[in-house]
């Protein structure tokens, strides 16, 4: 058996996106949520493309749903943290609070909106935890909470199983995003045992999928590694204190590097926004 890695564009949006069963799952275990509130049902909502920054062009919220009490759900697959990500999460979320009511509307009718946003990368690298918790709360008493708003953050590189034990499927979730990728052939014991797990790992075979789709989940996988190259790169520094010659020299350089790695022409195109021609001609 070979499995997909689950935190690639394609596989998260099939496993998490197509299966409501399966994202009420990885909702309740990984969101402050009592028992009490759980999720039962779920429909879902357009993911609207979000402005951004060039090199996240493709970026939208992978998974946005709403369950019957009227409760709004965003979920968010991060593979490379940046600076203005936590902005983006913000601005999400406000525009799905807001847009719940039309003209005229009462403010009582508003629901809570929560955002899950599972990140690939250390972002916190001074905080112990790897789960950070957002809401609005008074400053000098905190048990005072104004609902709305509530952003949670995960460092996925930071889990380990023994560091966080308080629920069960808090745990399997984030094992099944953490330890299954493209070297597995035989997924844990404890994975396969849990229904939810199970049916998520059946998804993940490399076998139901198409040739198209491996070829564009591997053209993800360059996509990424384009844009971790460009932000450790000068552009980055380039970008933050406005040099526009440094940033040019910067892109034209990475892009000659990334050439030389034997990314693709069109991918390169897309991360730098240089022109083929240009990438050619370097």
């Amino acid at each position: 058996m070979k499995y997909l890695d689950p935190k690639a564009d394609l596989t998260f949006k099939r496993v998490f996106g197509e299966h409501p069963d399966l994202v009420i799952s990885l909702l309740n275990a990984l969101l402050p949520i009592t028992e009490e509130d759980a999720i039962t049902e779920i429909e879902y909502l357009p993911a609207d493309m979000v402005p951004d920054n060039p090199l996240r062009k493709y970026s939208i919220v992978d998974v946005r749903c709403r369950d019957k009490k009227g409760r709004q759900y965003l979920v968010e697959m991060q593979t490379v943290w940046s600076a203005e990500f936590r902005q983006r999460v913000l601005f999400n979320a406000s525009k799905a609070y807001v847009r719940q009511l039309g003209k005229g509307e009462q403010y009582e009718l508003l629901q809570p909106v929560y955002s899950l946003n599972l990140v690939n990368d250390i972002f916190e690298p001074d905080l112990k935890g790897f789960y950070h918790h957002y809401k609005f709360v008074h400053v000098e008493h905190t048990d005072r909470v104004i609902d709305g708003l509530q952003l949670v953050f995960v460092e996925l590189p930071k889990f380990t199983p023994h560091t966080y034990s308080e629920k069960k499927m808090q745990v399997l979730w984030l094992r099944y995003l953490t330890e299954i990728d493209e070297n597995t052939r035989v997924a844990p014991d404890e994975l396969q045992a849990d229904p939810a797990i199970s049916k998520a790992l059946s998804i993940l075979e490399e076998s139901a999928f198409s040739e198209e789709e491996l070829a564009r989940y591997e053209g993800f996988w360059d996509m990424i590694s384009v844009e971790k190259t460009l932000y450790n790169s000068g552009w980055r520094k380039g970008v933050a204190e406005g040099k526009a010659e440094g940033r040019a020299e910067a892109i034209f350089q990475t892009a000659s590097n990334l050439k030389n790695l034997g990314i693709s022409i069109e991918i390169i195109s897309q991360s730098t926004g240089l022109s083929i021609e240009e990438i050619m001609n370097l």
